[in-house]
């Protein structure tokens, strides 16, 4: 029997290698693209040309004054002239384009994304669009890891952990993160989470967290005034229940988040707008214009472009305390943010949910602290708790959240809230809406995603990989025992075992042959194949995932499926394979056996 790509030996010594590699180029392209962000933010806002950044400071207004407002759009018009032009899958967010080359595409991504993806990223960014960074440089790690392994040429399986390894990296190497990117790496992108898949991902976020820290250093990605050691005991229960209240608050607010920004999506991909992308990202860019100049004349500062960071920094160091102005800054970067990306532009959920979560921690926390005389917590404290429960509500990530934000923050006296506050948010968004921000563009498009990960790579195989062939067609006027006397004397290897009845031409019916076929008593009387034929089957294309399979079989009583080519209702020779139950569980078993070895 030939062995497929997925039976095959591989070399995971070489595989380690390819995740280095990997790490250590996702790593210096993260650099690359952090300084081409602050170049194009400095020619376009200030008329010069730096790669010296403002770090999480707030920046000093343009040199441009009112003109200021165009800027947003000058940029967006480049980033539509590079998405329609070089890329399409460089548009938005990145993450569900990841997650469909991983689940639906067999981890191909184009080599091309990726330099489309950085320049478009860092036009969008860079000239005021609320988006995040590490959304583009996650789908950059990507796809080196899938170029490098199409280029290999190895096994489906180790060129989707390379993807995912690529992604994990892009986290590590933008936010100092390494534990929290191995866990954004398990928990969204890989179908399977066992040794032979996490050293990889280990391999490459270690490489990339050296390569940023050696061009940043090790400092986490904001300062926070963390509370004395000794403030270590438990929580008032009336503290405690701010933290809950704030953790259901975050999971409504994560909920907000993902339906507006697929409102959006789904208003500018509309008929009008959907032909004139140029004219639909200009009025969206001007919007969001309009939007930061009045925040600058009102406050001093435009607090919602790009990645946000000086705002976010300011309220973990307490200089950030009005509630009105907390409140304003939260609708303002939620709208400034689907705005953006509904519009067409380039960038990350990430950063915004960060922004997002801190604006209504801290708000929270100085309506709730006045009522609160014998707590220690703080405004800082509650924007940080508010952080984590946004992310993990809109991503569903709860591990990546909490490690992430302890890893950003390294206060370890919020741990126990933030666990708290995570598990409602997650739990909330969830009774609101199944699909989280990343999963609910592709369930839009029909493609599901597995909210919870397996321990194979099973789900990403192809239907015709376990599809038996062993299948004839006769007519469903044709009597059993006649077609088991002329199927009986068959050599082993070209034994049948299903029977698709033709009725006119179309399916009439399956009939699963039993074995051993030696014993014909079963095969008696005038019954003919039309009368015994199974229609309890569901349909699937060869090159669906059985991901996609399961779905379809979980929705009835179906014992098996038709695989058939083309497209609208099958004709009988259109079937060119059955999948049955029994079939799933040996192939399911002989894959984990091929794997444990």
């Amino acid at each position: 029997m030939e062995k497929t790509e997925e039976e095959g030996h591989t070399n995971y010594w070489m595989l380690g290698l390819f995740a280095l590699i990997v790490g250590v180029v996702t790593g210096c392209g993260a650099v690359v693209f952090r300084s081409l962000i602050t170049i194009v933010h400095n020619i376009l806002f200030y008329g010069e040309f730096s790669w010296v950044g403002q770090g999480n400071a707030f920046e000093t207004p343009s040199a441009w004054g009112p003109l200021v407002i165009l800027v947003p759009v000058i940029g967006g018009m480049g980033v539509v002239f590079l998405v329609r032009t070089f890329a399409p899958e460089a548009k938005g967010h990145g993450v569900p384009e990841v997650m469909d080359a991983i689940y639906y595409r067999e981890g191909r991504i184009r080599p091309v994304v990726a330099f489309v993806k950085s320049v478009a990223s860092a036009l969008s960014i860079g000239s005021g669009a609320s988006v995040g960074r590490e959304g583009p440089i996650i789908q950059i790690g990507a796809s080196l890891g899938s170029t490098l392994g199409q280029l290999a040429r190895i096994p489906t399986w180790q060129r989707i952990t390379l993807v995912a390894a690529g992604a994990g990296a892009g986290i590590a190497a933008t936010f100092n993160t390494p534990l929290g990117a191995v866990m954004f790496a398990i928990e969204l992108m890989m179908p399977e989470f066992s040794t032979r898949t996490f050293l990889p991902v280990v391999v490459a976020t270690g490489s990339a967290t050296y390569i940023g820290r050696l061009a940043y250093g090790l400092d986490p990605a904001f300062a926070v005034p963390v509370l004395d050691p000794g403030f270590l005991h438990p929580i008032h229960l009336s503290t405690l229940a701010g933290f809950v209240v704030l953790g259901l608050l975050c999971g409504v607010a994560a909920w907000a988040f993902v339906r507006l920004l697929t409102a959006m999506e789904d208003y500018f991909e509309g008929s009008f707008w959907s032909k004139r992308p140029y004219l639909s990202h200009a009025v969206g860019m001007l919007v969001l214009g309009l939007m930061m100049y009045g925040l600058h004349l009102g406050f001093g500062h435009y607090f919602i472009d790009g990645v946000g960071y000086g705002t976010i920094q300011s309220i973990l160091q307490g200089d950030m305390t009005w509630l009105g102005l907390l409140a304003l800054l939260f609708v303002a970067k939620l709208v400034a943010t689907t705005l953006s990306l509904g519009s067409g532009a380039s960038g990350g959920v990430f950063s915004p949910s960060l922004f997002m979560g801190a604006t209504l921690g801290a708000a929270f926390g100085a309506l709730l602290l006045p009522m609160l005389p014998e707590t220690e917590f703080t405004i800082p404290d509650f924007a940080v708790v508010g952080m984590a429960s946004m992310v993990a509500a809109g991503t569903g990530a709860a591990m990546t959240a909490i490690v992430m934000i302890f890893e950003m923050t390294r206060d370890y006296n919020i741990i126990v809230p933030m666990i708290l506050a995570v598990s409602l948010g997650i739990g909330v968004r969830r009774l609101l809406s199944k699909e989280n921000i990343y999963t609910i563009k592709l369930a839009w498009r029909g493609k599901r995603i597995p909210r919870e990960r397996h321990s194979n790579m099973f789900l990403v195989r192809h239907a015709e990989e376990v599809m038996t062939r062993s299948i004839t067609v006769m007519p469903a006027d044709k009597l059993l025992r006649e077609a088991v006397e002329e199927l009986h004397d068959l050599p082993e290897d070209k034994r049948i075992t299903h029977i698709i009845v033709d009725r006119d031409g179309h399916v009439g019916g399956v009939v699963a042959l039993r074995q051993p076929m030696g014993d014909l008593q079963w095969a008696v009387g005038d019954t003919t194949l039309g009368e015994i034929g199974d229609d309890r089957y569901v349909l699937t294309r060869p090159d669906e995932s059985m991901f996609v399979l399961f779905q379809r079989f979980s929705r009835g009583r179906a014992e098996r499926a038709l695989v058939v080519r083309g497209e609208g209702v099958p004709r009988i020779d259109d079937v060119v394979g059955v999948i049955s139950k029994r079939l799933i569980a040996d192939a399911v078993l002989k894959n984990f056996t091929a794997y444990s070895t």
